[in-house]
């Protein structure tokens, strides 16, 4: 009785989300476009949209913006202009990066190595088909990357694996090898009023994204970034559909659902996976910012998820919820606070508290440059995957990303992690990092 009643609960859980869903796909849909003042005339694979700074349109669009450099160049000034000329010509954007990551601790587990280091080279960008340069545009958004470990402990595991804290460091720096990350149809109406996706998504692209929250350009531990560590979230390359609007100047929206068992380094699995386990991740957001192109810098949301139970991993089904919020002062101070709560699933976290502040010296482009970011987190480890009883765990971070050339960026970073769940007999450990990304 107690299986049955469970039972019932669960798929009256399911129903309520999918209802939730639905209904903030009606909304979006039922946006009038005589309600959208006009916005200047620009591109329209370049112009800022709904999603974080790693979704491959604010990217590339970070990537090309002005910066205060230590060292200014002009050798790769004709590949460049080759590349505009392509975009200019047949509507494809592109752009490439690699980057390094090296972290070193002062203390680890027993039969643990006590550094880490990895790679990651990636190649993406938009092609803008139908509707080119006019309200309505249709664009095929692309990213593959080949990630690869320096050490034979890669960055991603470092933290769990070697120190016992129950985090990430640098967690998109794993050993994979070649990857697809995304692949989808991305259809805009009315000068991104509203905007859909479908394909090969990844999620932390455009779910619970804030102005820091990239492992590629801001902080290294994951408590920072997508759901400060207590969201659920598939794979990359999930498939799926999301779907984002704006509701009035400042409102906007968005929901979405993706395969919950996608793997990037087989992605065209996901055809099986999304049409026969039906294990799916959804989520919905609803958020405020003073315009459309501060969306992630001047930002107040409130994103809610729930994942199905993954039979053949053995993970259960969860949900949860994060509050985040941003603002940037002055173009130079970007104070954030962000919370995450975690009911099951298989997320790192149970509850989390994020804070902090960054800062940026001389102010060009949003958060682009020279830029310095401290963080400080407070988490509870999730129950349902590292049972109870841990200790609550804190940790603080502290960067500065120095922009040698527009193209090359290092970034040294000190992270000072105390009562490490896993680790008892540390009270407090210190982790050394360094980051190089060379983009173009």
């Amino acid at each position: 009785m107690d299986d049955l009643l469970r039972s019932k609960d669960m798929i009256s859980g399911k129903r309520k989300i999918y209802g939730f869903i639905a209904a903030a796909l009606l909304i979006l849909l039922t946006v009038q476009p005589s309600l959208a003042e006009e916005l200047e005339a620009s591109d329209q694979a370049s112009r800022p949209s709904l999603g974080g700074p790693d979704a491959v349109v604010n990217l590339m669009e970070s990537d090309r913006a002005d910066k205060d450099v230590l060292f200014e160049s002009e050798y790769l000034k004709p590949y460049f202009d080759w590349k505009t000329g392509i975009k200019e010509k047949y509507g494809l954007a592109f752009g490439s990066d690699y980057t390094g990551v090296y972290l070193t601790a002062n203390d680890n587990l027993p039969g643990t190595d006590d550094y880490a280091s990895g790679g990651m080279v990636r190649f993406f960008g938009v092609w803008a088909l139908p509707g080119r340069g006019t309200e309505t545009c249709g664009a095929l958004s692309f990213k593959v990357d080949h990630r690869h470990g320096y050490s034979d402990t890669a960055p991603a595991g470092f933290s769990l694996d070697s120190l016992g804290d129950v985090g990430s460091i640098a967690s998109t720096f794993n050993d994979e090898g070649w990857r697809l990350t995304n692949l989808h149809w991305r259809q805009s109406w009315n000068k991104d009023r509203l905007v859909v996706l479908a394909g090969f998504l990844s999620p932390p692209d455009f779910v619970d994204t804030y102005g820091l929250g990239s492992p590629w350009l801001h902080f290294m531990a994951l408590a920072f970034t997508t759901g400060a560590g207590t969201i659920s979230l598939p794979g990359d390359s999930a498939m799926g559909l999301a779907i984002g609007g704006w509701l009035n100047e400042n409102l906007y929206i968005m929901a979405g659902f993706e395969d919950a068992n996608s793997d990037p380094t087989d992605p065209f699995e996901g055809f099986n996976t999304f049409f026969e386990d039906h294990e799916y991740f959804k989520h919905i957001e609803i958020g405020w910012t003073t315009s459309k192109d501060r969306a992630y810098l001047d930002n107040l949301h409130l994103t809610m998820w729930h994942v199905d139970e993954r039979e053949e991993a053995g993970v259960d089904d969860g949900w949860g919820g994060v509050l985040s919020f941003t603002h940037y002062i002055g173009d130079k101070w970007m104070p954030f606070i962000r919370a995450g709560y975690a009911k099951d699933g298989a997320s790192l976290l149970e509850r989390s508290v994020s804070t902090g502040v960054a800062y940026q010296p001389n102010p060009i482009g949003a958060t682009a440059g020279n830029l310095l970011g401290f963080g400080a987190n407070w988490g509870k480890p999730n129950e349902a995957v590292f049972g109870s009883g841990l200790d609550d765990q804190y940790a603080f971070e502290l960067f500065y990303r120095l922009q040698v050339t527009k193209e090359l960026a290092i970034t040294p970073d000190i992270q000072f992690l105390m009562n490490p769940a896993l680790n008892p007999d540390e009270d407090n450990i210190w982790v050394f990092g360094l980051r190089a990304r060379l983009a173009l």
